[in-house]
């Protein structure tokens, strides 16, 4: 994969998908429907996810592509391929919570390798460079201008004041009692792939999953928290977090800033 050429095409797509989800957002209703696993899907779902899929078969045809919205997409088998959550956050969408985001990312080898997680609502878009470099834009979010840049990095964490990020939607007492074999500074809740970013940026210092999470769920916050100095690992046996998995669900997971000294599960 030429990186050079597919960084831009992530990022414009991610741009043109938010636009289109925050011109349903802002409108007065939208219809919720229920998919067959009954999770919700809205129209912006939908809308979203034609636009992306759309610009990625027309850019790289030849490369494998899995997005949540189709589910013949899910029968595809491979280690190397593009994976899109249109709109990851659902019901933050449907409450208006404003925690919802555009995931793109590229799969290499089962290892997420570039993404991008754009959050349209609260004005932030997290990506990695052609390089690798995990950053997050300011500005306009102009698809052919990039805004100011600015390199991102996981914190140095202090093991004994831990800043913990949670799920806003998803958090239980199985998660809770991870959380307290640590000695925590604060905990803040958030939702979507928001938690792999603020990981990423230093905003938090560990984010654990004890649920339920599909690939494109978490690949492109993954890719970015890894551009970043960070790591994902099984919550049972703190191997790598891998990708292209039969059905492509994920195990119980923990993302956190390597300073972080692990708990066992």
């Amino acid at each position: 994969m030429n990186y050079d050429a597919l960084v831009p095409v992530m990022r414009r797509l991610a741009i043109e998908a938010g636009a289109k989800i925050m011109e349903i957002y802002q409108s007065d209703d939208f219809e919720v429907k229920s998919k067959s696993d009954d999770s919700p899907v809205t129209a912006a779902d939908e809308a979203a996810d034609a636009l992306i899929s759309a610009g990625l078969r027309a850019e790289f045809p030849d490369v494998m592509l899995v997005t949540e919205e189709q589910a013949d997409s899910h029968k595809a088998k491979g280690d190397t391929f593009l994976i899109v959550d249109p709109l990851d956050g659902t019901k933050e969408f449907i409450h208006r919570r404003g925690d919802f985001t555009v995931n793109i990312a590229y799969v290499e080898k089962g290892v997420p390798q570039r993404g991008v997680v754009y959050a349209p609502a609260r004005e932030r878009m997290f990506f990695t460079q052609a390089d690798g470099q995990a950053v997050e834009e300011t500005g306009a979010f102009d698809l052919e201008q990039v805004g100011a840049l600015t390199e991102i990095n996981v914190s140095d964490a202090d093991n004994s004041a831990l800043m913990i990020v949670a799920s806003k939607s998803h958090r239980d007492q199985a998660t809770d009692d991870y959380i307290n074999k640590y000695s925590v500074k604060d905990s803040k809740s958030a939702g979507s792939s928001l938690k792999f970013c603020l990981v990423a940026t230093g905003e938090a210092d560990i984010y654990p999953r004890v649920g339920r999470t599909m690939e494109w769920d978490t690949a492109a916050g993954h890719a970015v928290l890894l551009g970043a100095g960070g790591q994902v690992v099984r919550f049972d046996d703190h191997t790598p977090l891998i990708y292209g998995k039969e059905d492509f669900a994920n195990p119980f997971f923990i993302a956190y800033a390597p300073s972080v000294e692990l708990k066992e599960a």
